[in-house]
């Protein structure tokens, strides 16, 4: 009685199945033309469904016809395929229970598109796809920028220097970056106390100004049209700050080279880089040497010449002369051209911060004060 009451049973699940089965599949169909309404013939629509990875290959016939029974139900990408090109593809076409039509209409698929081939049509997202990648990369990137300048504009530069240290990670290609994170390096290190850690931050603040003059050369070297002014003044800007780097770091040959390529790039701004080497040169000249304290001489008169109105090149020119001055008997003898070097600075800056240095120096060699401020000249009758 058991097994006679079990085989209808087990015969109807089977029927069941079969029946789930027969719905699962389905006819998929269509027509394949070229951009000439021409048949494709000799090709492949190539159907993947997007949930399960399942495949199939249905070949045209001589028609541009292609057609099979036992598609199962999904969401399939298709693609037209010819001798292995990429013809045209279509994605999320949804196979049900009823007869699938899926036409390959590359006339009309083509007009849709502008008039763009399939390659050329693929290209153009890939492109769009890389836009829009790069978009959001440089928004992640302002944002750094801006959260490094918040933390510097709060004298937090350890922070700052964390932050675009992760930018250059994010992308090491912007010259920006790196400028911004020697900035931040450079700052940094003057709140050393540790004299190895300054030193570390001045050699790393070096580095950094050399990847960014690399990479901005490098832009400009690849594509002419971009060597504009704009683009020499900022190169010069990188190398003067990689002239502070190295001159902070003991490193005054290295220095000099950087001040004097910024000058010849940026000659607008030559009297600031002149009057940065001059400096350089004094602070460096610890042993009063001769040399030193001639080109230091030789540097803010270029400042001079660039710049006729910058006070702090005379003073610091008559500094450096009057470090070549000789005693005659009790009386200073300096250099010619001392005297007016700081007459010139009052000149410029009668209450300026070296105004009575500049003073005692005059009367240290004899000579009078002869700027108006202080002392009213008579008026001339």
């Amino acid at each position: 009685m058991k097994q006679r009451f079990l085989a209808p049973v087990l015969f109807g699940l089977m029927a069941a199945a079969c029946s789930q089965l027969a719905f699962a599949q389905a006819t998929v169909r269509g027509l394949c033309t070229d951009v000439d309404g021409k048949p494709v013939t000799g090709a492949v629509v190539h159907l993947a469904d997007v949930d399960t990875g399942r495949k199939y290959d249905l070949k045209t016939n001589g028609k541009g016809e292609y057609f099979s029974l036992g598609i199962a139900a999904g969401k399939y990408n298709a693609t037209l395929l010819k001798d292995g090109k990429e013809l045209f593809h279509l994605n999320g076409v949804q196979v049900g229970a009823d007869e699938v039509v899926l036409d390959f209409d590359l006339k009309k698929a083509l007009a849709a598109t502008g008039g763009m081939t399939p390659e050329q049509l693929k290209a153009q997202q890939e492109q769009n796809e890389k836009v829009s990648k790069e978009n959001l990369t440089i928004k992640a990137l302002n944002e750094k920028l801006a959260a490094a300048k918040t933390a510097a504009d709060a004298k937090d530069f350890d922070t700052a220097v964390k932050t675009l240290t992760e930018a250059t990670q994010m992308d090491p290609s912007k010259d920006l970056l790196w400028a911004k994170l020697g900035d931040y390096t450079l700052s940094s290190a003057a709140n050393q106390t540790d004299s190895a850690a300054k030193t570390k931050n001045y050699e790393d603040a070096i580095s950094d100004y050399q990847k960014a003059l690399d990479i901005k050369q490098k832009t400009i070297d690849a594509d002419p049209s971009k060597k504009t002014p704009d683009a020499s003044k900022v190169l010069a800007s990188y190398y003067n700050n990689l002239g502070k780097a190295a001159a902070s770091d003991g490193k005054t040959d290295d220095a000099v080279k950087a001040y004097n390529q910024a000058a010849q790039l940026d000659p607008a701004s030559a009297g600031m880089y002149y009057f940065n080497l001059g400096g350089t040169l004094t602070n460096a000249n610890l042993k009063n040497d001769p040399a030193m304290r001639k080109a230091a001489v030789e540097a803010f008169d270029k400042a001079i010449a660039a710049d006729p109105n910058r006070a702090d090149a005379y003073y610091w020119k008559g500094t450096n002369l009057i470090g070549a001055a000789t005693l005659q008997g009790d009386k200073m003898v300096a250099p010619p051209g001392t005297a007016e070097a700081f007459q010139k600075y009052l000149d410029l800056a009668p209450t300026g911060a070296h105004a009575e240095e500049a003073k005692s120096m005059l009367a240290a060699v004899g000579a009078k004060v002869e700027t108006s401020y202080g002392t009213q000249k008579k008026p001339k009758k």
